[in-house]
Formats: structure tokens, C-alpha cells, sequence
């Protein structure tokens, strides 16, 4: 366990010392962003207390992907040249991150602290170290907190569970399935991982099932929330009390389609502004994501307000894990077939894992030459998503005209 209850004094602050710093902040951000020309156009009314943040027009993360496709790689916004970035990142989108070299520049050392994450811990980061960085936002958080890092990846279950056991791993970052199927794998073949007493998990949701598992386990279990475009922005501190807002951004909850905010409570869109993170200035930033803002304060005397959890997605785009699947990439593997029918990925949960099927209309029904089409978008959609999945071609205009490209039919509980 940690030594100290919380990260920092920031985590304790009153409401008005936490109001007038975020204020300080933002202002002191946009004046650093209006330095960029393609930044200042959003930033041309004054900004003199924290409700006229919501004067700025939102930064949609399609409408980012569409300018780094015109202008690559970072849409002409960052302030910083790219020499002074620490690191380039390429996300599924595509869309380009990055990072700086200020100590924590993710912020997630916060959440691992939450989740008592500290010196002593062994901790397989199960996080991909390359292209997307997740890997690397853990990493850094781990060490800030003097924990020891084997930087495993998220591949190859069988390496990774005897690494678990040679070296002792404690703790463990990754996405929730993958945890469970190393576990599931350790109890195939008898080996025990008694040592391995905590999680960080994200990427992806915590399945009640999955939750249950982990309990049983005796594995203590928390969740964060975070992306490749924020970092960390809300965490869970203790059981059943929601995620806790990061100190260092702004979160609001607008109606969906609008750059509304809405009352505590509501559901609508997450939109972020990162307060600390100059090198390419992110203002009203709107996820896709949906959450809500709890009432009253958390239970473990952290006096930040606190959101509900991620409870799906505004648009279409969803996660499967660990990875965002979009209407875009569908049509992107359409186009590469040269298919041009109607489609639809369905995303669904079977034996407490993620599964991608893509129904493609088309007028083939030779046995073979469906099986033929069905492989070749099979292999598409692993080009495309970077993920497996299936493939049924149906009959022409069987499919529902509603609009719909992706239907996540998972079951997420409560």
C-alpha cells in the first residue's frame, strides 16, 4: 500500500482554490495557444471566470482527424516545433500524438497512487510500447511512483504468465480481458500468481463478470480514464464511488451535438481542456465519449468533482478492446475491396470477450466464392482495425436503413 492517503495537497483543496487556479491556468493556456494562428481563431473572446470557457468553440476528435489528414502530422496546432516534443505517437484514427519532457506530462501517476500503486511493486505493464502510447503513460507514472516496470506489451499469453511468475509481478496495467485471460491461462496450467495483488485497468470497460473474477482473485481492481489525445482525466479512488477528475484538467459534460454544458447529473458528452500540457494546447476538446457528474464528494476525502464512468459513446465510434473501431475505418475497408454495398460492424460479447462481426451485403452465392470474400474481409478488417473479426455477406438491402455502421449490442450493466 501507498505510504501517503493522497498524491497530493491539489486532491484536497477547496473548491474556490481549485476554481481560481484552473482559471490561472486556462488563462495562462490560451494565451500561450493564441501564439498558433490555426489555435486563436477559437480563442478570440475574453475568458474572465470559468463559465465563459464554454464560449469556445468544441475541438472534435473527427474534426482533428480530418485537419491532421490535411495538414500532417498535427493539423498546424501545436505551439512547440516537433524537434521539442519528447515523442510522436500514431494512433487508430490515424490520428498523431505526442509528449514533452516535463516530468508526468500524462498525469497518470495520480490514478496508479489512487490505486496504491508504490515502491516495492513489480508491475507488468501490459500496454503497447510502440506507435500508440499508453505503454509509455504508465510507464513514467510507475516510475514516478518507484515501482519496478517489466514493459510486457499485450501479446502473447503464454510469455506473459511466466514472466509473472519468475520475477514476482505484483501489480499489472492493461486492459481488463487480457488480465483475465492470463489468469484463466495460469489456472490451465497450475501455476499460482498469489504475488500479483493489484491492477490498473483501462482501455476498454470492466465487465460486471470480469469484476467478480478479479474480487474472487483477491485482486484489488481500479479503473481510470484517460486517452492519447488528454492523458488522464478521471480515475477511481475507492469501491462503487465513481472516477475522480484529474487535477490538471477542466471537465464538462455538454448535450450531445452542441457545445451546451449540462447540470450536474445529466448524461451528455466528456469535453476536456488539459491545463498543463503547452506543447500543442488542447481546449474543449470533445471525446465522443458520454458521462455524468455525480453528486456530493468523494469518500475518500478527495474534494474534486467526480464523473460516473465512461457509459458509452455520443456517436458511433466505440472500444473494442483496447481499440476505437469507427464508421470510417468500415468504409475504409469497403473501399480497399472495392465493395460497394451496405455494411455493419456488430460488436458484441461472448465467454466475457469482445467479438467483431461485419455483415457486408452483396449478390454472391456460390459457396466458395463467399467464403473467398468473407476471408478477404476478414484480413481487411485486421489491415484496417488492427483487430480479428468475422465476416457474413447477406442479401442485398437486408441490412436496416437507419444509418447505422457500427452496433455495440455488449451488455455493460449498471
Amino acid at each position: 500500500m501507498t505510504k501517503n492517503k493522497f498524491f497530493d495537497d491539489l486532491e484536497t483543496r477547496s473548491i474556490d482554490e481549485r476554481n481560481s487556479d484552473h482559471l490561472k491556468k486556462l488563462k495562462n493556456l490560451t494565451k500561450i495557444a493564441k501564439d498558433n494562428n490555426n489555435q486563436s481563431v477559437r480563442l478570440d473572446k475574453p475568458l474572465e471566470n470559468l463559465e465563459d470557457l464554454s464560449s469556445i468553440p468544441l475541438l472534435r476528435k473527427s474534426e482533428l482527424i480530418q485537419k491532421q489528414s490535411n495538414f500532417p502530422p498535427f493539423a498546424e496546432l501545436n505551439v512547440s516545433e516537433i524537434k521539442d516534443f519528447a515523442h510522436i505517437y500514431r494512433s487508430p484514427g490515424p490520428i498523431y500524438d505526442l509528449d514533452g519532457h516535463s516530468k508526468d506530462w500524462w498525469r497518470f501517476s495520480r490514478a496508479l497512487h489512487a490505486a496504491s500503486f508504490g515502491y516495492g511493486d513489480i508491475v507488468q505493464n501490459c500496454f503497447s510500447y510502440h506507435f500508440t502510447p499508453a505503454g509509455a503513460m504508465f510507464e513514467e507514472a510507475a516510475k514516478i511512483l518507484k515501482c519496478t516496470v517489466f514493459p510486457a506489451g499485450g501479446e502473447n499469453t503464454d510469455l506473459q504468465l511466466e514472466v509473472m511468475r519468475d520475477i514476482g509481478t505484483t501489480a499489472y496495467v492493461g486492459v481488463p480481458d487480457f488480465l483475465k485471460i492470463i489468469l484463466e491461462k495460469a489456472d490451465e496450467k497450475n501455476i499460482s500468481l498469489s504475488k500479483l495483488t493489484k491492477a490498473m485497468v483501462t482501455g476498454g470497460p470492466l465487465f460486471p463478470a470480469v469484476a467478480q473474477n478479479f474480487r474472487e482473485r483477491n485482486i484489488h481492481v481500479r479503473q481510470c480514464y484517460g486517452t492519447a489525445d488528454l492523458g488522464l482525466v478521471a480515475y477511481e479512488a475507492a469501491d462503487n464511488d465513481g472516477m475522480v477528475i484529474d487535477e490538471n484538467v477542466i471537465l464538462e459534460i455538454v448535450k450531445p451535438g452542441t457545445g451546451k454544458p449540462l447540470h450536474d447529473g445529466e448524461v451528455g458528452e466528456v469535453v476536456v481542456t488539459v491545463l498543463n500540457n503547452y506543447e500543442l494546447p488542447i481546449i474543449r476538446f470533445a471525446t465522443g465519449d458520454l458521462s455524468a457528474i455525480l453528486d456530493g464528494r468523494s469518500s475518500t476525502g478527495r474534494t474534486n468533482k467526480r464523473i460516473k464512468g465512461w457509459m458509452g459513446r455520443a456517436d458511433q465510434t466505440t472500444k473494442v478492446r483496447g481499440m476505437f473501431v469507427q464508421p470510417s475505418q468500415v468504409n475504409k475497408i469497403l473501399e480497399n475491396l472495392k465493395i460497394n454495398s451496405s455494411a455493419r460492424m456488430i460488436v458484441s460479447r461472448s465467454n466475457d470477450k469482445d467479438e467483431l462481426m461485419l455483415k457486408v451485403e452483396a449478390e454472391v452465392t456460390d459457396t466458395d466464392q463467399v467464403e473467398s470474400l468473407q476471408q478477404k474481409i476478414s484480413d481487411e478488417i485486421k489491415n484496417v482495425i488492427n483487430l480479428r473479426g468475422t465476416t457474413k455477406i447477406v442479401p442485398i438491402k437486408s441490412l436496416p436503413n437507419d444509418g447505422k455502421v457500427i452496433d455495440d449490442i455488449r451488455d455493460f450493466g449498471e
